[in-house]
C-alpha cells in the first residue's frame, strides 16, 4: 500500500500537461515510474513474520491512578525494518500514545510504553497491535490483515481496582474499634466481651474478676480476664441488579455500595472478624469465602473490581435460601441495595423475618441529595417547580415507609448520602460490636 508521500510526488505531475507539448504522455510515464519505484519500496520493506512482541508492566490499579504496560518489538528478520505501531486498548482503559515510530536492526529489540489512565474498574484488556512495515523511500509499506495482528498481539488485561475514597477515614474507625476492641485486655467483664485466660492476682486487679474454683486448684489467687469478641462472621451481600445503576452525581450506586463494602471489609478484619462476600442480581456474579482474612482480603477487593450493574431484578429468595443453608452460626449480614419500595417489597421484605431470626441484618441504602433538595420550593415557584417539589416529597414519604417497615422487621437501616454511607455503615458494625451483638 502506498503512503501519503506516494501521493504528494504524485500530486506534482499536474502542471506538467499545461508546460510540455506532450503533456499526457509524459504523466503516464512519471506515473508508471513512480509505481514502479512504490513497488520496489514495498518490496524492500522489512517482513513482519520476523517481529515478535512481547510485554510487561502493571496488572492491577486503583481507580483513579495510573498505570505502566510495556511493550517490547523484536525484530528476528534479515533485515532492518521501519515500523509504524499502534497499541490498542478498549476506550476506558484511558491509553495515552498508542502510536509509535521504530526503526530496529537486524537481531535489535526496542520497548514502547503506553501510559494508561482508566476511568472505570474491572478488567481492561489490550485490542490488539497493529504493524505497519514501511519501506526505506517511505512510499509503500506492508501490513497484515487484523485476524494475523490479534495472533501476534501478547494478551494482557490489567485489573482496575473500584475507587477507595473511604480509605481517608479508615484510621478514624481503626481508632474507634481500639477504644473497645484495642491492645489492653480488660479486668472485668464488659458488654460485648469475652473470656480470655486466667492469670495470677496482682495488685489493682478487681477483685470481681477473682475465679475462686481456678485459685482453689492452683492454691493461688487467680483473676479472669476479658477480651472484645471476635471470631464473629460479616457477610457484605451487595444487589448489583438494576436499581445498582442508578447515578448518584457522576457513579452508579453500585460504586457507593463497593466503597462502604470495602471500609466494612477492611475494619472486620483488622477487628479479627471473618468477612464474606456475596454479589448477586438475578444469579450469584461473585461469592467470596472461607477462612483466613488476610488472604481473602486482596480476594474480595478483587471480586468486587469485576462487578458491573445488570439490568435485571435482584432475586433476594436466592440470598435468602443461601443464608439459610450456612447452618445456625449466627452472622452479621450488611445488605447494600436500593430503598425502593417496588423491589424491597417483591423480594427482601418477604424473607426478611426469616433472615432476622438466624442472623443480625443490616440494610444499607445510599439516598440521593437531589431529591430532599427539590423537595423544598424556591421562593417564586413556577408550576414545574410545585410538580417537582411534590413528586420529591412523595418519594422521601415512600423512602420513610419502607425504612419503617424494615426496622418493624427486625432489620437495622442505613440510610445516608454518598458523602457519609461509608462512615455510617463502619459506624453500625462499630456499634453492634461494642454492644456484643454480632
Amino acid at each position: 500500500m502506498v503512503t501519503p508521500r506516494f501521493a504528494a510526488l504524485l500530486a506534482l505531475t499536474v502542471p506538467l500537461p499545461a508546460l510540455l507539448p506532450s503533456p499526457w504522455l509524459v504523466v503516464l510515464v512519471v506515473v508508471v515510474l513512480l509505481a514502479a519505484v512504490a513497488v520496489i519500496d514495498a518490496a524492500a520493506a522489512g517482513a513482519l513474520t520476523g517481529i515478535t512482541l512481547r510485554r510487561r508492566g502493571d496488572t492491577a490499579v486503583w481507580l483513579g491512578q495510573t498505570a505502566t504496560v510495556e511493550l517490547t518489538v523484536t525484530n528476528n528478520g534479515s533485515r532492518p525494518v521501519w515500523l509504524r505501531l499502534r497499541d490498542s486498548w478498549v476506550p476506558s482503559a484511558g491509553a495515552g500514545t498508542v502510536e509509535h515510530r521504530l526503526r530496529l536492526l537486524s537481531g535489535t529489540h526496542e520497548t514502547v510504553t503506553t501510559e494508561l489512565a482508566p476511568t472505570r474498574h474491572g478488567d481492561r484488556r489490550a485490542v490488539r497491535v497493529t504493524l505497519r512495515s514501511y519501506g526505506p523511500l517511505g512510499l509503500a509499506y506492508r501490513q497484515r490483515r487484523q485476524g494475523w495482528s490479534e495472533s501476534v498481539t501478547p494478551p494482557w488485561s490489567l485489573r482496575v481496582l473500584p475507587r477507595f475514597p473511604a480509605r481517608r477515614i479508615l484510621p478514624e474507625k481503626l481508632a474507634k474499634l481500639r477504644i473497645f476492641d484495642g491492645a489492653v485486655v480488660t479486668r472485668g467483664r464488659g458488654q460485648g466481651t469475652e473470656f480470655d485466660v486466667l492469670r495470677e492476682y496482682v495488685i489493682g486487679d478487681d477483685v470481681r474478676s477473682i475465679d475462686w474454683r481456678a485459685s482453689a486448684r492452683t492454691h493461688d489467687v487467680m483473676v479472669r480476664t476479658w477480651r472484645p469478641e471476635r471470631d464473629r462472621r460479616v457477610i457484605c451481600v451487595l444487589d448489583t441488579g438494576r436499581t445498582s445503576a442508578a447515578r448518584l452525581g457522576d457513579e452508579p450506586r453500585l460504586d457507593a455500595a463497593i466503597d462502604a463494602a470495602l471500609l466494612l471489609s477492611v475494619l472486620a478484619s483488622r477487628a479479627d472478624d471473618h468477612v464474606d462476600l456475596i454479589a448477586l442480581d438475578s444469579e450469584v456474579r461473585a461469592r467470596v469465602e472461607g477462612t483466613g482474612n488476610r488472604s481473602k482480603l486482596p480476594r474480595i477487593i478483587n471480586a468486587m473490581a469485576a462487578l458491573e450493574p445488570a439490568l435485571v431484578e435482584t432475586d433476594f429468595t436466592q440470598l435468602a435460601g443461601d443464608l439459610l443453608r450456612r447452618g445456625h452460626k449466627r452472622a452479621l449480614v450488611v445488605i447494600f441495595t436500593a430503598m425502593d419500595a417496588a423491589p424491597l417489597v417483591e423480594g427482601l421484605l418477604a424473607m426478611l423475618p426469616r433472615l432476622t431470626t438466624r442472623h443480625r441484618v443490616v440494610v444499607a441504602s445510599v439516598r440521593d441529595p437531589e431529591t430532599a433538595e427539590l423537595a423544598n420550593l424556591p421562593e417564586e415557584a413556577t408550576a414545574n417547580d410545585v410538580h417537582l417539589a411534590a413528586a420529591a416529597e412523595l418519594a422521601l414519604n415512600e423512602r420513610a415507609r419502607v425504612r419503617a417497615v424494615l426496622t418493624q422487621q427486625g432489620a437495622i437501616v442505613v440510610d445516608e448520602t454518598r458523602a457519609r454511607f461509608a462512615s455510617k455503615v463502619a459506624d453500625a458494625y462499630l456499634m453492634l460490636k461494642a454492644a456484643g451483638r454480632l
